[in-house]
This record gives C-alpha cells, sequence and structure tokens, in this order.
C-alpha cells in the first residue's frame, strides 16, 4: 500500500486557483470500523466551494470532496477483511478529491453493476441528503405531494428521479426553460419558473388549493414568500443552503395560519450513528433502482488536476445535473 499520493488541497481561502494538487499527500490510515478506498471518481458539490472559499482550516480536512466511487483496498480490525475488492460508493468526510480516501465502513454502499465509475461517483451525497431531508427531517407521507427548488441540480435531479420510484408525485422548479424540460425528463409531475411572481397561485391551482407538503429549498430562503403561500397546511419546508449565514425573516402569522415547520441541517455535521441508519434505509430501500429508475445525470467530467476549472463551472450555475471528478482516466465529457 503506498504511504503517499496526489490530492487536491485547498491551499489558502478563495477563488477555485487555490485548489492545488499535492502530489505528496498522505494515504490515510483506516480507523477500526473505517475502510479504505481507492478511488476512481469523485463527485464536486456546493459545500467543495463554500470549503474551498473558508480556506483550509475550516474542514478538519484541508481535501475537499464528500463522496466517491471506488474499490476498498484494505479494512480497520472490526471490518471484514472479505470487502477487500469490494466495489462501493461511499458517503465521506471530505478527503474524496484525491486517490484514496477512509470512511466508516457502513457508508460504503455496494456499486450496482450497471454504472460506471463516474455515474456512481454523483450518487451517494444526493441519496444521503435526499433521503436525510424529505424522511429524516420532514417525515414525508404516502400521498403527500413534495416540491424541490432547483430540481435539476446534483440533488435535486437524484432526489426526483429517487422519490418518483418510490411512488410519490414531486413538483419542481428551475430558472430556465431547459432547465424545465430537464426536470420533467427527470420524473417531476409538474415544473415551474421559480421567478415566476404567480409561481405559488400556479402550485396551488395544479393541487386543486391543496398545496404541496414538503419543499425542499436550495436557494438559501430566496422563495419564502412563494412557500408559505404554497405551502399545505401542516407542511414542512427544509433549507439545504445557508447563504453564508443569512438571516432568514420569517412572517410568523403566514407560519402559524399553517402549522407549518422550517428545518434544516448540514448533512455533514450530522452524527456518524444517524448517517449510518440513512445508508441502512438506502440499502433496504433505494438502492435496488439504482441504476434502473435512479440514473446519475453528468453535466461534465474533470480529471482529477482540473479540479478548479470543475469548481469554476460549478458555480457558473449553468448546468444540469452532476459534475464529477476522475482519477488517473481520460475523461468523456
Amino acid at each position: 500500500m503506498p504511504r503517499i499520493q496526489q490530492a487536491i488541497v485547498v491551499s489558502a481561502p478563495g477563488g477555485p486557483d487555490v485548489l492545488v494538487m499535492k502530489n505528496d499527500w498522505p494515504v490515510p490510515t483506516p480507523g477500526d470500523d473505517d475502510v479504505l478506498i481507492e478511488v476512481m471518481a469523485a463527485g464536486i458539490n456546493r459545500h467543495d466551494c463554500n470549503q474551498r472559499k473558508a480556506g483550509p482550516t475550516h474542514e478538519p480536512n484541508p481535501v475537499p470532496g464528500l463522496e466517491a466511487a471506488g474499490r476498498i483496498v484494505a479494512c480497520g480490525k472490526n471490518v471484514p477483511t472479505r470487502r477487500v475488492g469490494e466495489k462501493v460508493v461511499a458517503l465521506t468526510d471530505g478527503g474524496s478529491y484525491a486517490q484514496f480516501v477512509a470512511t466508516p465502513a457502513e457508508l460504503a454502499l455496494p456499486m450496482p453493476d450497471s454504472l460506471d465509475w463516474e455515474s456512481a461517483a454523483a450518487l451517494p451525497e444526493a441519496l444521503f441528503t435526499a433521503w436525510f431531508n424529505f424522511f429524516g427531517l420532514m417525515q414525508l407521507k404516502p400521498g403527500e405531494i413534495a416540491l424541490i427548488h432547483g430540481a435539476t441540480s446534483g440533488v435535486g435531479s437524484i432526489a426526483t428521479q429517487m422519490l418518483k420510484a418510490m411512488g410519490y408525485s414531486v413538483y419542481g422548479t428551475a430558472g430556465t426553460a431547459e432547465k424545465r424540460d430537464a426536470a420533467f425528463h427527470f420524473g417531476c409531475t409538474a415544473v415551474f419558473d421559480y421567478n415566476d411572481p404567480d409561481l405559488a397561485d400556479q402550485v396551488r391551482q395544479k393541487t386543486s388549493g391543496h398545496g404541496v407538503d414538503t419543499i425542499l429549498d436550495m436557494s438559501a430562503g430566496a422563495h419564502l414568500e412563494a412557500d408559505l403561500a404554497m405551502i399545505a397546511n401542516d407542511g414542512r419546508i427544509a433549507h439545504l443552503s445557508a447563504g453564508g449565514g443569512k438571516v432568514l425573516p420569517v412572517p410568523l402569522r403566514a407560519l402559524m395560519a399553517k402549522r407549518v415547520r422550517i428545518t434544516g441541517a448540514f448533512l455533514r455535521a450530522t452524527p456518524v450513528d444517524e448517517k449510518i441508519k440513512i445508508a441502512r434505509h438506502l440499502h433496504e430501500t433505494v438502492l435496488r433502482h439504482v441504476g434502473k429508475s435512479i440514473r446519475p445525470y453528468l453535466a461534465k467530467i474533470y480529471p482529477l488536476e482540473d479540479a478548479a476549472a470543475a469548481h469554476h463551472f460549478m458555480e457558473a450555475s449553468k448546468h444540469v445535473g452532476k459534475i464529477v471528478l476522475t482519477v488517473g482516466r481520460q475523461t468523456t465529457l
């Protein structure tokens, strides 16, 4: 097992150019309950950009990356050695922009045979986030309607497919005609323009006045007025973005009149035990659909050394689906 590896490191707070390739970064040692994964591809998420902007000391690991696809090459002492060689998709606590990453064994799920490395790497963060928010925080129930702001984002596109595969009706929003067409392709029953001042009226009309029961909002509260107007009684709203510490002014009368619950959480900060519970739910309920009715849409693939270019592309916010880094292989998109 090599002791050093190539890894992308946040060298200072700033723009994408502070991402630097290191050729002598130490290979992590897996803990007792961990596995060491040889990374074949890593997904890019907004959190990676936020970590980069905050600088190398913002997170314990200055190597970004919250998800990876690869092969298990070593196991901690509490993990069966038969897992060595297993192809997995894994949620990680940073470190995936590298040739090797360590993560708790139960957060490394079997990789579907029908997916390539790049598509597989686009799954973990989106699946964990979607399940955590809809079923953990918002307690989505059978027969209820979910709405996803930004339904063509990496998380939004997978969440839409996941909920549809599980039998739920999903509405989406997007800011351009091209993205709204894509949202229909991912499985949305209805898609709306989140810039339309009549958004709430359109949603309530579509639901015969009932409104939607849950809303997943990635806009740091940009649509709060519309959300409160189109949410059903006893509805729930979950926020994925904190907007850099943005203060959200909530009209209490509108909130109280419908008994609305507004929540949000950082998946990365969630205790490992809770993440393991999510992993077990995904294994039991969702993985059977992956590679069939749940397939990641890849916006663009970059080699590891072009992580800075990938962040530039991410922050332009014009893409549909996921952006992925490959490790040691040629790209095709």
